[in-house]
C-alpha cells in the first residue's frame, strides 16, 4: 500500500511523476496493553525503514523503540506493558526483545533459546512467556519468566504457530496445518497434552484464549460443509460450536475484554462486514462501517471499538468509536484518482469478481495492468494499494483479480481447481482478460501481467501457457521452477505444495510440471522483468536462476533485478526500486516509451506500506 503525497493527488497522467518522500508501516492497528488501554505499540516509519514505536494515548505522543539496519515488522505490548520486538537478520532468523514502556536497556525474552523464524509469542498476566522459533526440521516452543531461563515445552516435526497462553499462564495452544495435520494442541507448560482439537473433514484455527483473570476458553473457528463457524473450547469439555453463529464466507474473531462475547471481521466479496457476537446471549449484530475494507478490528475497555478501514480511493484510517487518539500516518493524499467498477465475469465454477479501476476521463480502450495477488489464500480487496494508485496516476486501467482459489468467496471457492493448480487461475485470468477487452475498457495490444510470491508465479505461469494475450510481465519473487523451489523452501510451503497437489514433487513429477512456469518458457513471447531476493527462504533464489538461465538459452527477451534482502524486506528503498523498475518497464513495453530514469511514485501490494509523505513523524488521530 503506497500512495502520493497530499501535493500530488491530482487527475490520472500519461507520464509518471517525481516521487516525494515515502514512509513504510504495517496495515495493523496498535496494540493495546490488556490493564492500561492507554498504552500501545504500532510499527511506523523511521527513516525509509520499518520500525516499533510505543504509543501514549494521554499524551498523544510516540517513542521509536527499534533502529535495526533491515527494520522491525513484529511488535508487540504485554500486560505490563512491557514492549517485545522481534529482531532478526536477513534470513528471518532472529529472537524476542523486550524493554519497560517508557525505555530501558533491551533484554532477551528468554534465555538460552536459541535463534530462529518467529512462530508465535504471547505472554500471560503472570508474566510468563511461551515463544515458538522454527527450523528445517519443525518447530519448538519454549516457555519461562519473562527476561529468565527457557525450558523446552515440546518439539514437533512440522511447521506449527503458537497462538496462545491462557491469563494464568498454564496452558498453550499451539496450532498446525501440515500435509497430514490439521489440528489444535493446548499443551500444559510442562509439556503434556491436555487436548487435541482437529476437525475431521474440515479446517480448524486457534484465535487465542480469552484474556480476562481466571478465563480459559480458547476460540476457534470450524470450516464445516461450505459454512465456518465460531467455536469454543474449555479444559475437560468438547468443542462447543455456536451454530448460530455460522457464515458462508472466510472469518476471524478476537476476544472482547468482558470474555463472553467475540468481535468478528467476515471478508466477502472484496469487502468486509464486521460483527458482535454474544455467546451469551446467543445474538450477532453487524457494527455499521462504511463500505470497503477492514484490515483490523478490536474491542477494549468501556467498549471501545477500534478499526482500520481503507477503500480503493481512500487510505487507511485507524478509528476510534471512543475517540481514543490513535497513531496514524501524517498527510497522506486526501484524494485517490481513478474510477473503480466492480465486475463479474462468468466461469465453470462461478462468476469471477474483478475489482477494476479506471483513469479519470478516459473513455478508448486503455493499457492495462493485471495486479495478481499472492497466497493463493488471500484475495484483493476493496482497499486502498499503492500500486493501483501509481499505475491509474500514470495513465494504466489496474484488474485485480479474485481467481478461484482466493478467500472471500467461501470454501468451495477457494477449493476449486477444476483445471489444475495454477492452470485453474491462469484460466480465470484470460476470461477475465476477454471480459475487459469486449466491453472495451481494456486495450488488447496493451496488457500486462504484474505479480509477487505466488501472484509472481501465475505471471509467470499464465505468460508461459497463453502466449499472445499479454505484451509484458513482472514477477516479483516468484516461484519459477516448482519441484526445486519446493526442495528447498520452507517447511510450511513444502506442506502447502504437497496440500495443494495431493503429493510431493517426487510422488507426482508430471502434475508438478504440468503446472510449473520453467515448463513453458520456449512459449514466452513476451518481455519480462524478473525480481529476485538473494536472502528469499519462500521462493528461493537457485530456482529463479535457473529459470533466468533457461530464458537466455531461448534467447527470451528479459530482465532481472536482484535484491540483497529475504522474501518479506522491512526497508522501503527496496520496494521504491522495484516499483519504479516496473512502472517504467511496463510504460515502455505497454506504451512504446523510451528507456528513463524511474520516476513513479512506489508502493507495495500487502502487509507493509510505502507512502509518500511530507512528515515521518506518527500524528493522532481519533473518530472522523
Amino acid at each position: 500500500m503506497t500512495g502520493p503525497s497530499a501535493a500530488d493527488s491530482g487527475s490520472s497522467r500519461t507520464a509518471v511523476e517525481a516521487p516525494p518522500p515515502y514512509l513504510v508501516s504495517r496495515d495493523a492497528l496498535p496494540e493495546v496493553c490488556a490493564t492500561d488501554p492507554l498504552r500501545m505499540v504500532f510499527t511506523a516509519d523511521a527513516g525509509g525503514r520499518c520500525e516499533v514505536f510505543t504509543w501514549d494515548a494521554r499524551a498523544a505522543a510516540a517513542r521509536q523503540v527499534t533502529d535495526h539496519p533491515l527494520g522491525t515488522f513484529h511488535g508487540s505490548i504485554d500486560g505490563d506493558a512491557h514492549v517485545w520486538w522481534f529482531e532478526e537478520d536477513t534470513h528471518g532468523v532472529g529472537r524476542w526483545k523486550f524493554q519497560p514502556f517508557d525505555g530501558g536497556p533491551a533484554r532477551d525474552g528468554l534465555l538460552g533459546v536459541p535463534a530462529g523464524p518467529a512462530r508465535g509469542l504471547s505472554v500471560s498476566r503472570a508474566g510468563t512467556v511461551a515463544v515458538a522459533l522454527g527450523d528445517a526440521e519443525g518447530t519448538t516452543v519454549h516457555y519461562g519468566q519473562r527476561g529468565g531461563e527457557a525450558r523446552p515445552v515440546t518439539r514437533l516435526p512440522h511447521h506449527a504457530t503458537l497462538t496462545g497462553i491462557t491469563a494464568a499462564g498454564d496452558l498453550l495452544a499451539v496450532s498446525a496445518q501440515a500435509r497430514s495435520t490439521n489440528a489444535v494442541t493446548v499443551l500444559r507448560t510442562d509439556g503434556t497434552r491436555c487436548a487435541v482439537l482437529s476437525e475431521p473433514g474440515g479446517a480448524l484455527w486457534s484465535l487465542g484464549f480469552g484474556s480476562r483473570t481466571g478465563q480459559r476458553d480458547l476460540l476457534l473457528i470450524r470450516e464445516w460443509q461450505g459454512r465456518y463457524l465460531l467455536a469454543t473450547w474449555s479444559p475437560g469439555q468438547p468443542i462447543v460450536t455456536h451454530e448460530w453463529c455460522a457464515f458462508d464466507t472466510e472469518i476471524t474473531g478476537r476476544w472482547c475484554p468482558d470474555g463472553r462475547a467475540v468481535l468478528i471481521r467476515q471478508d466477502r466479496h472484496g469487502r468486509s462486514i464486521l460483527h458482535r457476537a454474544d455467546l451469551t446471549a446467543r445474538t450477532l449484530t453487524v457494527l455499521p462501517t462504511d463500505p470497503g475494507t477492514l484490515l483490523d478490528a478490536s474491542e477494549h475497555v468501556n467498549g471501545d471499538v477500534h478499526t482500520l478501514w481503507t477503500s480503493t480511493a481512500t487510505p487507511p484510517r485507524a478509528l476510534s468509536t471512543a475517540g481514543t487518539p490513535l497513531p496514524s500516518a501524517a498527510r497522506l493524499a486526501p484524494r485517490v484518482p481513478g474510477v473503480p467498477h466492480d465486475l463479474w465475469t462468468p466461469g465453470p465454477d462461478g462468476p469471477v469478481h474483478t475489482l477494476v479501476t479506471l483513469p479519470e476521463g478516459t473513455s478508448a480502450p486503455t493499457p492495462t495492468v493485471f495486479l495478481v495477488h499472492g497466497g493463493p489464500a488471500d484475495h484483493d480487496r476493496d482497499a486502498y494499494d499503492g500500486a493501483v494508485h501509481s499505475l491509474v496516476a500514470s495513465g494504466f486501467a489496474v484488474a485485480r483479480v479474485n481467481y478461484r482459489g482466493s478467500t472471500g468467496y467461501g470454501p468451495a471457492w477457494r477449493g476449486a481447481m477444476t483445471e489444475g493448480v495454477g492452470l485453474t487461475q491462469v484460466a480465470d485470468l484470460a476470461a477475465v482478460r476477454a471480459d475487459l477487452v469486449a466491453r472495451g475498457w481494456a486495450d488488447p495490444r496493451a496488457l500486462a501481467l504484474w505479480g509477487t510470491s505466488w501472484g509472481g508465479y501465475l505471471a509467470l505461469l499464465a505468460l508461459g501457457t497463453r502466449p499472445g494475450l499479454w505484451q509484458a510481465g513482472v514477477a516479483v519473487k516468484p516461484v519459477a521452477h516448482l519441484a526445486h523451489a519446493h526442495a528447498t523452501t520452507t517447511p510450511a510451503l513444502r506442506a502447502l505444495d504437497e496440500r495443494l497437489f495431493g503429493g510431493t514433487p517426487q510422488d507426482l513429477p508430471e502434475v508438478y510440471a504440468r503446472s510449473s512456469p520453467h515448463t513453458y518458457v520456449p512459449h514466452l513471447d513476451a518481455p519480462l522483468l524478473l525480481v529476485a531476493a538473494t536472502h528469499d527462504v519462500k521462493c528461493p533464489p537457485g530456482q529463479i536462476r535457473e529459470y533466468l538461465d533457461e530464458l537466455t538459452t531461448h534467447h527470451k527477451r528479459h530482465e532481472a533485478l536482484w535484491l540483497d534482502t529475504g522474501h518479506d524486506g522491512y526497508d522501503g528503498r527496496d520496494h521504491v526500486n522495484v516499483l519504479r523498475g516496473a512502472l517504467v518497464f511496463l510504460d515502455r513495453e505497454l506504451r512504446g516509451r523510451p528507456r528513463t530514469t524511474p520516476t513513479a511514485p512506489p508502493a507495495t501490494r500487502r502487509g507493509e506500506s510505502v507512502r509518500p509523505t511530507g512528515d515521518s513523524a506518527p500524528a493522532a488521530n481519533g473518530t472522523p
